[in-house]
């Protein structure tokens, strides 16, 4: 596949992100890879809320890229910058080969992960079974650095069953770290490996933030960031005295608007904060775009429901973005109809 940095199109005008491809990242706040959620519609839209915020792509397999539509999983705007490529596998070539088919697309750093819980991905050793095998995450580690100049970092659980004790885990970060990595996103979870599902592992397992607390101490020289059920920017104020920095997951999906506040609050920019309505208008060009490519507005607007959340006519809004848009033949219309309801929000 050619080398190429994706560009944003006239059509589709963006705020520029403040890291360039050659800029170090700021994990101060970051917004976590999620499964059919975090594709590049969503960043794309999350992006307009935060000039600050790394995003990461959904978990992609090194199968996938090796042996499907590599263009298609790589395939991102510029104006998603600071963004990350996360990859799900074990075998250290192959790694390393996604690790420079995604430098060379544009990606700023290369995360692995050691989290995921689901059986599919534990049946091809992906994910968070990985953290019984601390020696092949490290080799994995070793051999994307060795193929790449960008930053590799790995995304983990405190533990998993079986093997949740806390020297397990320093063991597990410290053979890691020996190999040559220096940040690790902790979900302060364990993952039950049998018994129960991704959804359930989200929150079953109960939090244990000190846990990770305790890695962060026991490894200063490591930036730790904090991951597991932070749902406000207080939160985030808060754990950023103990963490390097923090990542959140689903109340970032299901309430995106809280990205508006971040570069304020975490980040001190003085930017003035986008407004609901404006944040709808900033899409505009982008939607338009995609659809002149043959492709659905539902694709976009998926990942914008949320955006209404906590108003009256939120229900409105959810409904015309998510049901009535299949049924309309002048989308960009029914989009306004949906961006009015946010008028002075």
């Amino acid at each position: 596949m050619p080398a190429h940095r994706p560009q944003p199109s006239a059509q589709t005008p963006a705020r520029p992100a403040v890291n360039s491809p050659h800029q170090p990242l700021s994990r101060r706040f970051s917004v976590a890879p999620m499964m059919d959620w975090t594709d590049r519609h969503c960043r794309f839209f999350l992006r307009q809320l935060s000039q600050h915020a790394l995003l990461y792509t959904e978990m992609v397999t090194t199968g996938a890229l090796l042996h499907g539509n590599t263009a298609r999983f790589l395939r991102h705007s510029a104006a998603e910058y600071p963004l990350a490529l996360q990859l799900g596998g074990s075998v250290p070539a192959d790694l390393a080969a996604c690790a420079k088919l995604g430098e060379a697309a544009g990606y700023q750093e290369i995360n692995l992960n050691v989290g995921c819980p689901s059986d599919r991905v534990q049946n091809n050793m992906i994910g968070a079974c990985l953290m019984g095998h601390p020696q092949l995450v490290a080799d994995c580690v070793k051999a994307m650095q060795d193929a790449v100049s960008i930053p590799v970092t790995v995304k983990h659980r405190i533990g998993i069953n079986a093997r949740d004790s806390y020297a397990e885990l320093c063991n597990f970060v410290g053979t890691v770290r020996e190999a040559g990595c220096r940040s690790f996103t902790v979900h302060a979870r364990i993952a039950i490996l049998e018994g129960l599902s991704p959804k359930e592992n989200r929150e079953v397992p109960p939090l244990r933030y000190d846990v990770a607390a305790q890695l962060k101490q026991d490894f200063p020289d490591l930036e730790i960031i904090l991951n597991g059920g932070i749902k406000t920017l207080e939160e985030c104020q808060q754990h950023l005295k103990t963490f390097d920095g923090v990542m959140l997951g689903r109340e970032a999906y299901h309430n995106p608007y809280l990205l508006a506040q971040v570069d304020q609050q975490l980040f001190g920019s003085e930017r003035p904060v986008l407004g609901r309505f404006e944040a709808m208008q900033s899409m505009r060009g982008y939607i338009a775009a995609h659809l002149a490519e043959g492709g659905s507005l539902h694709h976009i607007t998926r990942h914008m429901l949320g955006l209404a959340q906590g108003f009256n006519g939120a229900r409105r809004f959810r409904q015309l973005l998510s049901v009535d848009i299949h049924k309309t033949a002048e989308p960009m219309a029914l989009f306004d109809q949906a961006a009015q309801l946010l008028q002075g929000r």
